[in-house]
């Protein structure tokens, strides 16, 4: 199984603009991440795909694989949909620029979950990790995300679900984590596809997977990475280094 990791890395992000150069222990963001991709071993190449020739210079100074991006994209998998094309590869994991921490044991599991799929029912399998703090909850920069009794997706929103309305049933409350595993032909089909209503409105992109009729295995992992999407998010993963 042909497996490779390609890092989508836009420059000019909405809530923290120029997030993947911010200097984090003395080098960028993206550089951590993509550094922390290869250290991992899992993959046959890994590639950083950007639309910012500051980010490639970045990744070419550590002599990194870089592709420059031809398009305009809203969202990563659109942006390494337009790259992977036309590469040969079975299975395309999706590592998040702003995820300098992601560790070898989640990525395994993603990868595992197609090597036991003999049926092929999955066409993505994606990260899930349990919260419980109520601000964690209630915050709309963390993705939720409910599933059936199989592991499959039912739905992601910014908002809390599930809702508890009955105080005596227990209700478990998972958190995405914005790392993708593909069957290439599933992230092709997603490129050649309109945004769905749902995912333009919530701007998450795994929604237009599930308007589309696509599966997405949620992966368990109780891995809480530090992905950078703030200000205050920057300031935590440096103080993690200074304590690590």
């Amino acid at each position: 199984m042909n497996v490779i990791a390609m890092i989508p890395a836009r420059y000019s992000a909405t809530r923290f603009p120029g997030k993947l150069m911010k200097d984090l222990g003395g080098k960028p963001v993206i550089v951590w991440t993509y550094e922390a991709a290869l250290q991992t071993k899992l993959f046959k190449n890994v590639y950083v795909v950007t639309d910012s020739e500051v980010i490639a210079n970045a990744i070419q100074n550590v002599g990194g694989n870089v592709i420059m991006s031809k398009k305009e994209h809203e969202c990563g998998s659109d942006r390494i949909a337009e790259a992977v094309e036309f590469m040969d590869a079975d299975i395309v994991v999706n590592v998040q620029g702003d995820e300098p921490f992601i560790d070898a044991v989640s990525l395994s599991k993603l990868i595992d979950a197609f090597t036991i799929d003999i049926h092929n029912q999955i066409d993505l399998a994606s990260l899930k990790v349990q919260i419980s703090n109520k601000e964690d909850i209630e915050n709309p920069n963390n993705v939720k995300v409910i599933t059936d009794n199989f592991g499959f997706a039912m739905y992601f929103s910014r908002s809390v679900i599930p809702f508890h309305r009955d105080q005596e049933i227990e209700v478990k409350y998972y958190k995405h984590k914005g790392v993708y595993a593909f069957r290439k032909h599933a992230l092709i089909d997603f490129y050649h596809r309109e945004m769905t209503p749902l995912e333009a409105a919530e701007k998450i992109e795994a929604i237009r997977y599930l308007e589309v009729g696509k599966k997405i295995k949620m992966i368990e992992t109780d891995v809480e990475s530090i992905g950078i999407d703030t200000e205050e998010d920057l300031k935590k993963a440096i103080e993690f280094l200074k304590n690590a």
